[in-house]
């Protein structure tokens, strides 16, 4: 069985071992942009060890930001910055990761230190929210537009023009954002999408947006590089999404070339009671990488090294999303490997603050795509 500091390959890409940076909404961008914020924020989880480092959901269009500050990929402007942080993450030995998304009927609301629900027009809000339905997300949400037919295509287009600008910034794994209730979620459930035509009903139908974009993201990025989906495994409801529903859907996602399913869950429904607890995600997880055949990634509640070694080594998930406890420990990773008597090499700027004997950290070789 895999263990936590084991290689994983997917198609040309080796990930140096299988604890993974969760993608975390910063909220520390103008029009965008990424910025000294981000590089230090992404940066340091890369020399922390961690082997795939994600920037948080980045906006494939301007109204499909969460918030005015959330990062951006809409246009090419953006991808300088992003440049340059992909090259630091790969002078780290890490991988670079970018999560695209569309935060469909929860767009336009105050980032969490400022305020919560529908921001004004004043500080920066936008009317057109987009959605499947015209339902809000909670009553001091936005009142979403019911997408048609054409503003559907429209944000298919804008994932994949986001993909060919993620590879031009050079990243190695890009991940699509169809979880916690945002846009692809709001279609795949029954409770967010009550739409009767083509994209709305039965299962099949409900899917459709979610296979469209897979499709266009994968035609536009380069074959050699590996496709991840983040998903909600349920709502958390009666009558929503189930985890029945999503093995169906990661089995029909891997027919369309995605390699990965990152399992999360709930977002959706403002209602919903979760029952949090240490690894409670993490079933979801196996039940998809068994029923589906697909390779998966546990997230939520997972803080120890044992714990993250337990799910891997017993192949419940081929690797472990971290996301508050990177925030908490960006070197994690290296803390951990000290903790399972795994080796892991270290930045040569560290090397002193090291076991005896530990091995300076090789760069990652330039991409050849």
């Amino acid at each position: 069985m895999p263990r936590l500091f084991d290689p994983l390959t997917i198609r040309s890409v080796t990930f140096p071992n299988r604890i993974f940076v969760s993608p975390m909404c910063e909220y520390s961008s103008e029009d965008g942009f990424a910025n000294a914020w981000h590089l230090v924020h992404l940066g340091s989880r890369a020399v922390g060890g961690a082997g795939l480092v994600f920037t948080e959901a980045t906006a494939v269009t301007p109204e499909g930001r969460i918030s005015p500050h959330d990062l951006g990929i809409w246009k090419d402007d953006h991808i300088d910055m992003l440049s340059k942080i992909v090259r630091f993450i790969h002078t780290q030995g890490a991988v670079s990761g970018m999560q695209l998304a569309h935060a469909g009927r929860k767009a336009s609301t105050y980032r969490p230190w400022s305020g919560s629900g529908r921001i004004t027009d004043v500080d920066g809000g936008w009317r057109n929210v987009l959605a499947p339905s015209a339902i809000p997300f909670a009553d001091n949400f936005p009142r979403p537009i019911e997408m048609t037919p054409k503003m559907i295509g429209t944000v298919v287009a804008a994932f994949a023009a986001a993909a060919r600008r993620a590879a031009q910034a050079g990243f190695r794994v890009l991940e699509i954002h169809a979880a916690h209730g945002y846009l692809i979620h709001e279609f795949l459930s029954p409770l967010s999408n009550q739409r009767t035509d083509q994209y709305g009903g039965p299962f099949e139908q409900r899917i459709r947006f979610a296979k469209e974009v897979a499709t266009a993201v994968r035609a536009a990025w380069p074959s050699a590089l590996p496709l991840f989906i983040r998903i909600s495994a349920t709502d958390w409801v009666e009558g929503g999404w189930d985890i029945e529903q999503s093995v169906a859907l990661a089995r029909e996602l891997k027919t369309l070339g995605v390699d990965f399913v990152d399992c999360s869950s709930g977002g959706n429904i403002a209602q919903a009671k979760i029952p949090l607890g240490p690894g409670y995600q993490v079933p979801f997880a196996e039940r998809i990488r068994k029923d589906a055949d697909i390779a998966t990634g546990a997230v939520g509640l997972i803080t120890s090294a044992a714990q993250a070694e337990e799910i891997v080594a017993s192949g419940r998930a081929d690797a472990v999303f971290l996301a508050r406890e990177l925030l908490r420990d960006p070197y994690f990773p290296m803390r951990a490997a000290g903790e399972l008597g795994q080796e892991i090499t270290w930045p040569a700027q560290y090397l002193r603050a090291g076991p005896n004997g530990a091995k300076p950290r090789p760069a990652m070789p330039p991409a050849t795509d």
